[in-house]
This record gives structure tokens, sequence and C-alpha cells, in this order.
């Protein structure tokens, strides 16, 4: 079945002196959702943003805001990040984590044994996934099951917004 991808790019790296103009930059370049990595410097290493930016990036957009909680006890901040305007609220399960930049392809089969298992239970959720993707590699993840995918610097990195979103809904296998 052939599912439409989500694109939703990740404002981690954009440039936070011009956010909300960086967020509509995205949103009109055809960015589905507005993704928000937030990081305590206790489960992840690195430090990030809180609610307030969240509502920031909320009045920015109409797209739904998608917030990665990579922080410890999440349960504490669900109502905070709810009431900020956060759409899709994504939390971890295990008790910690390594940081990755890159597509892990280890995840592969893992995403390909979840759509499956979804396919036979005649479930079809938003499969995300975050972390190393764009054009020239997202077509890995999408074989597999994938429907949504988070790219970072492959978007706000790109002279041309829509050209790096474009880049990655029309991703394809390399020809051999």
């Amino acid at each position: 079945m052939s599912r439409p991808v989500i694109v939703a790019p990740s404002i981690l790296s954009a440039d936070f002196g011009r956010l909300a103009e960086e967020v509509r930059a995205v949103d009109n370049a055809g960015a589905d959702w507005i993704h928000v990595d937030v990081m305590d410097g206790r489960f992840v290493p690195n430090i990030t943003i809180g609610p307030v930016v969240v509502e920031a990036v909320r009045k920015a957009t109409a797209k739904p805001v998608d917030v990665h909680l990579m922080i410890v006890e999440p349960e504490r901040y669900l109502d905070d990040f709810a009431k900020a305007g956060a759409d899709h609220l994504l939390v971890h399960c295990e008790p910690s984590s390594t940081i990755h930049l890159q597509l892990l392809a280890e995840m592969l089969p893992k995403i390909r044994a979840l759509r499956r298992l979804c396919d036979e239970q005649g479930l079809d959720p938003v499969i995300e996934v975050d972390g190393g993707l764009g054009g020239e590699n997202a077509w890995q993840v999408i074989d597999a099951g994938a429907n949504a995918i988070v790219a970072g610097s492959h978007v706000f990195h790109a002279s041309d917004y829509a050209q790096a979103i474009a880049a990655i809904r029309n991703t394809a296998r390399p020809r051999s």
C-alpha cells in the first residue's frame, strides 16, 4: 500500500534568531508538520528548548507541531507542552539513550516488523523516523514502512527549503 510521505522539518537546525520566519518558510515550502526536539541535558547530553519555544512555534504555523521529548520524566511536562500548542507528543520508553546522528541501518528491520504487524492487524499508524534523513536516503525507511520523516539540517541548511522537502517526498532507491 502506498502511503503519502509526511515531512517534518526539525527546528533544531533552524536559525533561532529568526525562528518564526524560519517556521513560516518551511510551512510555505510544503512541510506537513513542524518538529521540535526537546532535550534536557539528562536523558541526552544536549540542552535545547522548552514549552515557551513550542508556544512561539505554535503562533507561527497552523501545521501540526510534533514535539519529541528526550527528557527524564516526560510525564511531568506533558501538560505544559500540550498547553503550549503541541499536537503530537513523542516520548521514549527506555531508561537511557545514546545519541546517534545518522540513520541507523539496523533500525530498518524493526520498522519493517512494526509495519508488517500493523498491516496484519488492519492498523495504519503513522510510523515516524528521525535522524540523519534527507532526499538521498529517506527511501530506505519509507520502503521499510515509515511514512513520516523528520529532517533538520537537510531542510534548514538547504538554500531552497521547498526543494529539500520535495527531495524527501520524492526520494527513490538509487538505480543500479
